[in-house]
């Protein structure tokens, strides 16, 4: 009995003397394989791909039907076609998908300046965003019924598509840029007239999430140095999430969700809190994650011509973008940047050639992707 209490005692010591071991074997290999740096071949965007991305925005910016307003109508007089409605994003089947339809085109052409058709491109653009047709936009979003339209996800495209006009160093985004402007402005309005008024985040796996509305607009925000809005976006998404614990990533995905709600949590608190404070909160929010072992199987689509199945393959494109971003800094974390990739290499294959119900807006989410991942 007394040998069994000296053992007893040297285990302790043993394990006070070595941090995070445990008694349990597999969970003290699990503990010493986190601390590993594994390395993981990052994905890249080709110029090939980059043609065969181009191709799906290409051919729906213009395209007005079929389309989804997502209107409500005050009277007779909001009873107009797409294109009278929205004269720059009208295309692509609903707002938000013709904006980042437009997004997609700016971001390649300034990835890849020798893209098939370039030229043509940028007429389109400058055809699409026209001082007269964001007015018109502008206007639209001063109607009686339209404070809340696009909010927030269409908003935080929109900015997506400010930020890369910004760093793209052509005259053709100098022009487009100055032109958008003013809806612009709005947007960023927007978000200081109604991010006060959130109490509760929203958390869903679709359009309203609140973590993605917050991510796009804070790298507007740290892109242009407007540090009025990074500060409300950090206040508000410290006041939403520091205090969130065991995110049940094991819910994943719900049946139509094109967004992580853990994952893009995670992302915007990655952008908004320092390392040491990141890395304090991840080990509660999804400690996981840190084990070289994890498993995240990809999100399974069914029926590619159905409109919300398909969106599946979005969840896949926007885990494998917050998993990155997650592993920027942290080497500790590569091991992720593995299940990045199969996210990314199980839905980028199906997007070319596919039906309009996903080509009309996956395209940008598989270029982020992949941008994310070559960062």
């Amino acid at each position: 009995m007394k040998s069994f209490f000296i053992f007893l005692v040297s285990i302790v010591l043993i394990s006070c003397g070595q941090a995070e071991k445990t008694e349990s074997k597999e969970l003290k290999s699990n503990t010493i394989a986190s601390t590993e740096v594994i390395e993981v071949e990052s994905l890249s965007l080709t110029l090939e791909q980059a043609n065969k991305l181009a191709s799906l925005p290409i051919h729906c910016i213009n395209v007005e039907y079929p389309n989804k307003l997502n209107q409500t109508i005050g009277s007779g007089e909001d009873l107009k076609s797409p294109k009278e409605l929205h004269p720059a994003f009208y295309g692509c089947f609903d707002w938000h998908s013709s904006v980042h339809g437009h997004w997609s085109l700016v971001a390649l052409l300034k990835q890849f300046p020798n893209l098939d058709n370039a030229e043509t491109i940028k007429a389109q653009l400058l055809q699409n965003i026209t001082k007269e047709n964001i007015e018109k936009e502008v206007k639209y979003f001063y109607g009686k019924y339209n404070k809340s339209y696009e909010r927030t996800y269409g908003w935080a495209w929109l900015l997506k598509l400010a930020e890369e006009l910004h760093t793209w160093d052509d005259e053709t985004a100098r022009v487009i840029e100055k032109n958008l402007q003013p809806l612009t402005d709005l947007i960023v309005g927007k978000y200081f007239e109604f991010l006060p008024k959130l109490k509760y985040p929203i958390r869903v796996g679709e359009h309203t999430n609140t973590a993605f509305g917050l991510t796009f607009a804070w790298d507007y925000a740290n892109t242009v140095s407007n540090t009025e809005l990074k500060l409300l976006i950090e206040t508000r998404a410290k006041a939403f999430y520091l205090k969130d614990q065991n995110c049940p990533l094991s819910w994943e995905p719900s049946g139509f969700d094109f967004l992580s709600p853990c994952l893009q949590e995670a992302a915007i608190m990655k952008r908004v809190l320092s390392k040491e404070l990141f890395d304090d909160w991840f080990d509660k929010f999804l400690p996981q994650l840190k084990d070289v072992n994890f498993q995240f199987p990809v999100g399974e689509v069914s029926d590619r011509t159905d409109g919300k199945l398909v969106h599946l393959d979005g969840v896949n494109f926007s885990r494998a973008w917050a998993l990155n971003k997650i592993i920027e800094g942290s080497p500790e974390l590569n091991h992720l940047k593995r299940i990045a990739n199969q996210h990314i290499e199980y839905s980028l294959p199906n997007l070319v050639g596919d039906s309009y119900e996903g080509g009309h807006w996956l395209g940008s989410f598989a270029i982020y992707a992949l941008s994310s991942s070559s960062k």
